[in-house]
């Protein structure tokens, strides 16, 4: 297989640039092996019955995104990546020949950007992770042209920070959603994923199966793996960042506790560890490794069709657009 074999054409018009006014008004297609469904996110509950365990990932998205400047004048956008040390970042940056360059935030902010075993670090005077809320800004994807409040670019779940990027499938649940599905006796059990830039980075090999996923932290905790080993419903999964996590440490059909980085590649031929009923997704880039993911799951084919179904009724795609269902028989 190669890239081109998960290639398809969407309108620019139809790139969603803003969120949705209510989270739960966005649309939402269900995809099944006989049918497929249009309905609003707000009736998802409908498809979940006593005992289900829908799996979540509580990651936080940070202000990650930097914008400063070379001593000479000239802007540097820097993405930071995760800290690797109190003063240390690894990070992304956007110009050339920066290496061992003071970078100037504000008058009291500045870095220095390393180069270090081929990835570019930036070194800062003080500890700024209690600064970043004021120079750091909501590191959207770059096909998303307006600005958006960190708040809405993350989940009502988030709690532990560390995200460049939000698990998009989650954005579509409320709390009222969530309080809803617990009354109806639904176990939400949460994992956490940081995304890092390896969900997002194109893959360039001929053939897909020599990807390397670049390794992201996650962490499952013994309490959330008792709720899916001990579960009396069927297993959901919100997002392909959840679904990876659970794939990372499930072995003979249960998941073990663990906490650690995973590089894990999913694409058509992969044997699924874990049963899982349903999986909610957003749509996906073309050639991207997460429209890989789903298609795993249930079938291209099928994906390839409600793809051109939600094109034709005019989905919003990607991370602020609609969401997706899919249902295994």
């Amino acid at each position: 297989m190669n890239p081109g074999d998960f290639d398809y054409f969407l309108p620019k018009e139809l790139i969603a640039q803003k969120p949705i006014t209510k989270r739960d008004e966005s649309r939402l297609i269900i995809v099944s092996e006989n049918k497929i469904q249009h309905k609003k996110f707000r009736n998802i509950i409908d498809y979940f019955s006593k005992g289900d365990v829908v799996v979540v990932n509580d990651t936080k998205v940070f202000p990650a995104k930097l914008i400063g400047k070379k001593e000479t004048g000239g802007t540097v956008r820097i993405l930071l990546v995760r800290q690797n040390g109190r003063l240390s970042w690894e990070c992304m940056v956007q110009g050339k020949n920066l290496n061992n360059k003071k970078i100037i935030f504000n008058s009291k902010i500045h870095g220095t950007i390393i180069n270090k075993n081929n990835k570019n670090h930036i070194i800062f005077r003080k500890n700024i992770g209690n600064l970043l809320d004021k120079i750091g800004k909501t590191p959207l994807p770059p096909y998303i042209k307006s600005d958006a409040r960190i708040g809405r670019y993350n989940t009502v779940y988030s709690i532990n920070e560390g995200s460049i990027a939000a698990p998009t499938a989650g954005l579509h649940f409320t709390k009222k959603i969530l309080g809803k599905l617990r009354k109806k006796g639904v176990v939400i059990a949460p994992i956490t994923l940081h995304v890092g830039p390896g969900t997002f980075l194109p893959v360039k090999s001929e053939n897909i199966e020599g990807h390397r996923m670049h390794p992201e932290f996650f962490s499952i905790s013994r309490q959330t793996a008792d709720k899916i080993n001990n579960r009396k419903g069927r297993l959901f999964a919100v997002g392909t960042t959840s679904i990876r996590a659970l794939e990372s440490c499930a072995e003979n059909g249960n998941i073990i506790p663990k906490t650690g980085e995973t590089s894990l590649f999913i694409y058509p031929g992969y044997k699924w560890k874990l049963n899982y009923a349903g999986l909610i997704t957003n749509f996906h880039l073309p050639k991207s490794t997460l429209l890989m993911l789903v298609c795993t799951f249930l079938g291209k084919e099928l994906i390839f069709r409600a793809y051109n179904a939600a094109i034709r009724k005019k989905y919003r795609f990607y991370s602020f657009g609609d969401a997706m269902l899919l249902l295994k028989s």
